[in-house]
């Protein structure tokens, strides 16, 4: 191992305060120069206040200092964006045609299947109005960072989450606001909050086709979406709005999610489908994507989302969930690569 590469490990336990995450996975760290005994180390300021920025460099000295040969180390920052330094794999839409079919909830278990399979993941709420995220995972902290940038606050399970309840002075406080200032905002949350290096990045997007939708899919690097939909009849023209939405804007559909599919009662082991017959292959064939998921109707579930605990549950559908996220964005990814 060569002493650069000794000193990127030691930086990757340096974790950034308030990020909970290192300056490697962060993306903070711009330079490592080393000559004879001494090395320098140079670090972006986006996002940290100055003490932060103390604190690092005594840390950052003190650890490196103790390599073999080391004798003199020096940090020094930098002038950085948020935006110049996020390096974010896969940009992927949750969206759905209309209202209270469980996308932000989808949002949030896609995300922490993404996460359980090692993956570095961090959810954006663009549902300005209508937050949920920070409920369902339990977080109440307010975002960190400067006049440079924002710093996501983190889940227990080391999830990145950006959301506008983040920012408010209560949670039941409501944004009244036109489609201008919405779409500012969630232009502000992908540009100006230091995501750093991640595998996925999740948006969860509020219902419809409108301002709101429009933003994230000419603002961000969208690189796929998954479409939401519960087992009724009016799923199929719902379904077809997105669909249209997404092939206008030319962005590839990863997959759809039933949500609400069916109701297991274990006492009889029988699965009710309390909505109607399932509709996920018609809505698949429509989409011209996979049925990534069907998800339950679960009291356990929603009792966790209520305690703010969603990423405690751990049903089979977890697991397949993130295996079918990955493997099609994977090979969507794989698609625009080839000439």
């Amino acid at each position: 191992m060569t002493k650069k590469e000794q000193v990127m490990q030691v930086l990757e336990t340096m974790l950034v305060p308030g990020a909970m995450r290192s300056l490697v996975k962060m993306n903070l760290v711009r330079d490592v120069s080393i000559s004879d005994s001494r090395i320098d180390v140079t670090l972006a300021s986006a996002a940290l206040p100055s003490g932060a920025q103390e604190w690092l460099k005594d840390k950052v000295k003190q650890a490196t200092g103790k390599l073999p040969g080391v004798n003199e180390v020096g940090v020094s920052f930098v002038d950085g964006k948020p935006e110049d330094l996020n390096e974010v794999g896969h940009v992927i839409a949750i969206m759905s045609g209309k209202g209270g079919v469980g996308k932000s909830l989808v949002a949030g278990l896609a995300a922490i299947a993404l996460r359980r399979q090692g993956y570095e993941v961090g959810i954006l709420d663009a549902d300005i109005t209508g937050p949920s995220i920070p409920k369902m995972f339990g977080i109440t902290e307010r975002p960190g960072g400067s006049d440079s940038g924002m710093l996501p606050v983190s889940s227990r399970s080391g999830i990145e989450v950006m959301s506008i309840n983040l920012l408010l002075a209560s949670e039941d406080d409501a944004v009244i606001w036109r489609g201008p200032l919405i779409g500012r905002a969630i232009t502000q949350f992908w540009k100006e909050v230091l995501w750093g290096k991640l595998d996925y990045l999740i948006v969860d997007l509020p219902p419809g086709t409108a301002d709101a939708p429009l933003t994230v899919m000419q603002t961000l690097p969208v690189s796929g979406i998954i479409i939401v939909f519960t087992p009724q009849d009016l799923t199929a023209m719902v379904v077809r709005k997105a669909v249209n939405m997404a092939r206008q804007m030319n962005k590839p559909i990863l997959g759809v999610v039933e949500n609400m599919s069916y109701l297991y009662v274990s006492e009889i082991h029988k699965k009710i489908e309390l909505f109607g017959k399932s509709r996920g292959q018609e809505m698949a064939s429509a989409a011209g994507a996979p049925l990534l998921g069907q998800l339950p109707i679960d009291p356990e579930l929603a009792k966790l989302c209520d305690e703010g605990n969603i990423e405690r549950y751990d049903a089979e559908i977890m697991a397949n969930l993130g295996e079918s996220i990955s493997r099609t964005a994977s090979a969507t990814s794989k698609q625009e690569a080839e000439p």
